[in-house]
């Protein structure tokens, strides 16, 4: 089920108070510079306290920044969706806050609370509230990020750390709901044990950029990533995990330190059991992926996504897609309870305000 099928467009020649001067039917996913964001600075040796939220402008940074020097940030990516009725959820941001609080352990940060986190992000979303879309019509994609913004040359500790998170509404990821064709990547590989593949690092994803473009020129959706230990397993996909449709049994790669521990794919595991499907968390060798009746991919941007195609070596498999795949029915559970058409009885949501 399309939800933007339900809604007329919102007129932008007439300007509402309620909402920003956006053609909602044509929001891609992509940067667009909203009001506010939220800023907060922690001194090597101390806490986060809370921080504040600021119009929208450009960062200073100096030009030693850890960050810039050695790549110490990490990000987060989550939404705050407008419900029928006028409220505004935000879907488990405490997971998102349990994530980047481990990424930071790893990259020897401070983080801020599970508390200040989800607070953060709550503000944000009502600094911008004019730029969430009306519903079925996209979501306000928040974007925290945590990052060593002192300046250090070839020596511990980092002086500053800052902690900020703004706002952008988008679209689909994904334009084509008819599902990905993605292509099977045979000389690169994202990550490799024992590195930080299993954290939300900003370094995780430029490096994949370039056979990305190469897969785009191709006319593919996305890459299929294979494990860097022996090049026979499938991982994920450039910013989402993977599942596979075998009979009763959905399985999808298990989490060994390469892959990100993404929250919607926590979340499909469980409405997956819910719907009486055996779920596995193994090891998944590339010519068994192949032999599956459906895949589907998964992500907070993605949301639910149909694998239509994977393409090895100038071999293409396709795979079932349409409206009664299991990624369809997951898509339609996830998205109505992100978006409060039905009783959230699993305490995924939560509400930060009643007023339209």
């Amino acid at each position: 089920m399309d939800p933007s099928s339900t809604h007329q467009p919102l007129p932008t020649s007439v300007p509402d108070e309620k909402y920003a001067n956006v053609k909602w039917e044509d929001l891609a996913f992509g940067f667009v510079r909203t009001d506010n964001m939220y800023v907060a600075k922690c001194n090597y040796g101390e806490d986060f306290q809370e921080g504040k939220i600021v119009p929208f402008a450009d960062l200073q940074l100096n030009p030693c920044a850890a960050v810039l020097q050695y790549g110490q940030g990490l990000y987060e990516g989550l939404k705050a969706y407008r419900t029928e009725d006028g409220r505004i959820l935000l879907f488990r941001p405490d997971q998102n806050a349990h994530r980047i609080q481990a990424g930071a352990k790893r990259f020897y940060m401070p983080y801020p609370s599970v508390d200040q986190f989800v607070s953060a992000i709550k503000q944000v979303a009502l600094a911008n509230k004019k730029w969430i879309p009306p519903p079925g019509k996209g979501t306000l994609y928040i974007r925290p990020i945590l990052f060593g913004s002192g300046p250090i040359l070839g020596s511990f500790p980092v002086p500053e750390t800052t902690f900020s998170a703004f706002a952008c509404p988008v679209g689909r990821y994904h334009k084509d709901n008819t599902g990905l064709n993605l292509k099977v990547e045979d000389k690169f590989r994202r990550a490799f044990l024992s590195g930080t593949g299993g954290v939300k690092s900003i370094t995780n994803y430029s490096p994949v950029w370039m056979p990305m473009v190469e897969a785009k020129k191709q006319g593919f959706s996305d890459i299929l990533f294979l494990d860097a230990a022996t090049g026979k397993n499938v991982e994920e996909l450039f910013a989402a995990n993977v599942f596979m449709l075998k009979g009763n049994v959905v399985s999808t790669p298990a989490l060994t330190g390469t892959i990100l521990p993404g929250i919607t794919r926590i979340c499909v595991m469980e409405l997956c059991r819910d719907f009486g499907y055996q779920v596995e968390e193994r090891v998944i060798p590339l010519e068994e992926f192949l032999e599956s009746d459906e895949t589907f991919c998964t992500g907070t941007a993605s949301i639910v996504t149909s694998i239509a195609s994977v393409t090895f070596k100038d071999k293409k498999t396709g795979f079932k897609t349409g409206k009664e795949t299991l990624a369809a029915k997951l898509y339609d559970t996830l998205s109505d309870i992100q978006t409060g058409r039905v009783e959230d009885t699993k305490g995924w949501t939560v509400e930060i305000d009643r007023q339209g």
